[in-house]
């Protein structure tokens, strides 16, 4: 087969060209890469949003023809550099109304820069239901009407049997998202989520049922020499950090023990801080009853997901890549299970509807406490038993809300409306941020990340920013960071304005060049000088590690300009009353009588950004620096 190669010699490390497809006239067109762009966002999730800034108009409806859907990669991904596999979609999101944007690894990301492309920008919708099938230089429009209903493992089987490859990379959507539930994704390599805000529910409105691609390009490198000596030094760093062998064991499945030690568990709807469960679903339990064998993403160094076989008559030939931490966690503690085989099935239903875990365990969990509280009755929910744990349940509305049915439409659109819809008081206890659903863990026992969750561009979730400098507990390297101890100590909020700024911008860089945060932000294999020398080599700029800094700073102020845009403001940066105001309760170890001290970490936040303190906007001054004014 003949190899493409990227001809753009002013693009080193990218796969040179822009694919713009209107799905409405069926128009294919492609551009080559700016230079300008790439420069100035690296691109990904910075490429992206800066996308949207410019073409899309405010106030666009989420499931409007006009929305903008864009998967795109940056200048690591496809590399050999360990985890350059991240693809970031991106369009208006029609969950929470403001920036929409998921990140997923895997292969797809590295396959779609192999047939030359750094962006795939999507318009309109299609008469009927399509797929866009990407071969090098040859593009088009399939029809996807036989694929119609089917969920995301039997479409991407369908699609390469169609094809004649199997290892044609598919990106796509399950029932969730062609029943219109607002939290569905695009799901890759089956288990591959890029989950969060509803990218998956732009696909299917756009009547677009996936992406299929194959590629045989190469991604030539400015200095081939250099970039190699660069990546044996990451990988040495990887090799050597304490967390290595954990993380090949466990993969981010640790955290469940981890996080119970210190009291962080999202026990029963965020009730308690410790799950007494807590060894029955561990990533320890799964090793050792149901994992084969270890996986990776491509060229990455650390196989940080499993593959799984459970044996268990109850769910016959049940076998599934991972799960993640936050989809475990989401399916035995915060809705109060202790049946791992049962949790391991409603991460597979997930999967294969193409539903978001997160969103998914809590609207779920949100519903029993409500039961709980006696603001819904049994015959409201179907006559399904919302008692914590109740596996049948959980398993019934997996399946009600994927297909919008009975009480399951009330819970399909998130739990910000849901609990709008049902009223009672129930607002009160519904676990978002800007109308997206918060993460696994209590932010009372992690002030930073409280933060993180509270300013997010794309509303309460962790990993715009993974500040996991406050569990060092090391308070000279505190001030040697931040000049503060106490950002080393994750009770502590003084200081945490700055570290979530850093981390951010870290994050920024992370997903705009593609690559991991496992590796990137928790690992921190590479600081900002040392991107810069990994970027000089990859693209051949005169770049500096303050500049690389700079871009990632630009990212976020762009994502703010663009949420702010969408009427966001201060007011909108606060989380639940539950993590403000009510104290982590006894039997939360560690952090029982914690809260999150928001406010004041609001005002050093802003501060440090050079935004304006009482509108939580970015300032001229700061826009003019940054090149954004």
């Amino acid at each position: 087969m003949p190899t493409k190669t990227n001809t753009s010699r002013t693009l080193y490390s990218y796969g040179g060209e822009i694919l713009r497809i209107n799905l409405t006239d069926g128009a294919i067109r492609r551009r080559p890469t700016e230079r300008g762009l790439a420069r100035a966002f690296l691109g990904g999730r910075g490429l992206n949003v800066k996308r949207l800034w410019d073409e899309l108009p405010a106030h666009t409806d989420g499931l409007s023809p006009r929305n903008m859907l864009i998967f795109g990669v940056g200048p690591l991904v496809g590399t050999l550099f360990p985890g350059g596999a991240r693809i970031n979609i991106s369009a208006m999101s029609p969950q929470t109304g403001i920036l929409g944007d998921s990140n997923a690894g895997g292969f797809f990301g590295p396959e779609l820069k192999f047939a030359g492309y750094d962006q795939v920008i999507i318009r309109g919708r299609a008469e009927h239901p399509v797929y866009l099938w990407i071969h090098d230089d040859t593009v088009e429009l399939r029809d996807a009407r036989g694929l119609w209903g089917q969920d995301v493992w039997e479409t991407t089987s369908a699609i390469r049997r169609e094809l004649g490859d199997a290892n044609v990379q598919v990106a796509a959507i399950g029932q969730g998202a062609e029943n219109g539930v607002s939290f569905a994704g695009v799901f890759v390599n089956l288990n591959r989520p890029a989950a969060r805000t509803g990218m998956g529910t732009v696909m299917a409105s756009k009547n677009l049922k996936a992406l299929a691609v194959r590629g045989t390009g190469l991604i030539p490198v400015a200095d081939a020499a250099r970039f190699s000596e660069i990546i044996e030094r990451v990988d040495e760093a990887i090799y050597n950090h304490p967390e290595y062998k954990t993380r090949c064991r466990l993969g981010t499945t640790k955290l469940i023990k981890a996080l119970n030690s210190i009291g962080g568990l999202p026990t029963r709807h965020f009730q308690g801080g410790q799950f007494e469960g807590v060894d029955a679903v561990s990533g320890e339990a799964i090793e050792a009853r149901y994992k084969i064998k270890s996986k990776a993403c491509f060229a990455c160094t650390i196989p940080c997901s499993r593959f799984l076989v459970v044996e268990d008559p109850r769910f016959p030939h049940l076998s599934l890549e991972g799960p993640e931490y936050e989809p475990l966690a989401g399916f035995t503690v915060r809705v109060g299970n202790d049946d791992l085989a049962l949790a391991l099935k409603c991460v597979e239903q997930a999967n294969r509807y193409g539903l978001d875990a997160i969103s998914l365990s809590e609207v779920i969990s949100w519903a029993m406490e409500c039961h709980e509280r006696g603001a819904l009755s049994r015959h409201e929910a179907d006559g399904l038993d919302l008692a914590w744990g109740n596996g049948e349940t959980i398993l019934a509305l997996i399946h009600k809300i994927a297909h919008r049915e009975g009480f399951g439409d009330l819970l399909a659109d998130g739990v910000k409306k849901a609990a709008e819809r049902l009223g009672r008081d129930t607002e009160d206890i519904a676990m978002h941020g800007k109308g997206l659903e918060i993460f696994q863990a209590d932010v009372r026992s992690m002030k930073a990340y409280g933060l993180g969750n509270a300013v997010s561009s794309r509303g309460a979730d962790h990993l715009r920013s993974e500040p996991w400098f406050e569990f060092s507990n090391d308070p000279q390297e505190g001030i040697r960071r931040y000049g503060i101890p106490e950002t080393a100590f994750r009770l502590e909020y003084k200081g945490k304005g700055l570290v979530v700024k850093h981390f951010e911008e870290m994050a920024a860089i992370s997903d705009a060049s593609g690559v991991c945060k496992n590796t990137y932000n928790n690992m921190e294999v590479l600081d900002w000088e040392e991107t810069a020398e990994l970027l000089r080599a990859a693209t051949g700029w005169d770049i500096t590690g303050g500049e690389v800094q700079h871009i990632g700073e630009r990212i976020v102020n762009l994502e703010r300009l663009f949420i702010a845009r969408e009427n966001i403001t201060r007011v909108d940066d606060r989380l639940p009353d539950r993590f403000l105001k009510e104290p982590l309760p006894e039997g939360s170890g560690p952090s029982t009588g914690a809260i999150l001290e928001l406010e004041p970490m609001l005002d050093e936040y802003y501060r440090a950004r050079g935004w304006d303190v009482e509108t939580g906007l970015p300032t001229a001054e700061k826009l003019d620096e940054l090149g954004l004014g």
